[in-house]
């Protein structure tokens, strides 16, 4: 899992960072979180193909966050794209999708399907979910958390040893929680496999102020992005219009007790991410201010 952060500023584009927009690279697919305008040209530079993107969640309908749907969509199609792609948002996606495949004389190759979202609730995908609760912003607003399924537990080679079990096609067929006969007898993965393992998990919060939510569906992630628009000297703007300061971002990955907390959203007015993220440090050692077209490998805890 790689996440690839296409845009880390908030309001409009700046000379240094475009609005925000982050990739997640999984098996097989492409998972993007928002979409807000120039998303298609950081997209041409970084490592993520846009072809490959099969579901958009937006986190609410403010400008910076879902106008570069129109332009992604009409450039995945004149690149001959024929799987369908789903966004997801809050209520009034549906009709905003919709008014978007109609501007201009421009016809999608492909369908684009779009769905409004309840204020909380979980969607499955087979090797992973997402949940969603409802955010604290100025608008109807969206939270994520993408899930891994918990995977199989370690494979102990001694005690498969100490089983009879010969190395080889055996163990894997183990290893993928099927029974094995040896010499006659039935053997099933529990008698050589510990306890289910946890999959990565990844909380996307969009813009919000700080939220008891947020810090529900981030416990125990391995990576919170969170809204931080402005700093502590500016907490009053930045509750007025439903926003976080670097501090309270921190906060809420200290109560989350998450791995890793990555800060977006950045005002235009900061021209030097260090500010936020020395803040954001003060509280919670292990955080970032993300920068546009930064890559990050999501580890497994074990």
């Amino acid at each position: 899992m790689k996440l690839v952060f296409l845009g880390t500023g908030g309001t409009y584009p700046s000379k240094l960072r475009n609005v925000t927009s982050v990739a997640v690279q999984m098996p097989g697919e492409v998972v993007m979180f928002d979409c807000g305008e120039g998303t298609q040209r950081q997209l041409m530079n970084s490592s993520v193909s846009f072809m490959k993107i099969k579901k958009i969640f937006i986190s609410h309908l403010h400008a910076d966050h879902f106008l570069g749907l129109a332009g992604l969509i009409q450039s995945m199609s004149l690149n001959g794209r024929e799987d369908d792609v789903t966004v997801f948002g809050p209520p009034g996606t549906a009709t905003t999708v919709e008014a978007m495949l109609n501007l201009g004389y421009f016809e999608s190759g492909f369908r684009v399907l779009a769905a409004d979202l309840r204020p909380s609730g979980r969607m499955d995908f087979g090797s992973y979910s997402v949940r969603f609760v409802q955010a604290d912003h100025s608008v109807p607003a969206v939270a994520y958390a993408l899930e891994e399924k918990p995977r199989t537990g370690k494979f102990d080679v001694k005690k498969a040893k100490r089983l009879g079990i010969p190395e080889g096609p055996l163990y894997r067929r183990l290893q993928e929680g099927r029974t094995v006969i040896v010499d006659g007898k039935r053997i099933g993965p529990e008698k050589v496999l510990g306890p289910p393992r946890h999959g990565r998990r990844v909380v996307y919060t969009g813009d919000t102020r700080p939220s008891k939510k947020i810090v529900s569906l981030a416990t125990g992630a391995n990576v919170l992005i969170h809204d931080c628009t402005l700093d502590s000297s500016h907490s009053e703007l930045a509750a007025r219009f439903g926003h976080s300061t670097a501090a309270e971002a921190a906060g809420v990955a200290k109560q989350a007790k998450v791995g890793t907390l990555f800060l977006v959203h950045m005002s235009p007015r900061y021209e030097d991410n260090l500010i936020l993220e020395k803040e954001a440090q003060s509280i919670f050692k292990n955080s970032k201010a993300a920068s546009d077209l930064l890559e990050y490998h999501v580890r497994f805890d074990d």
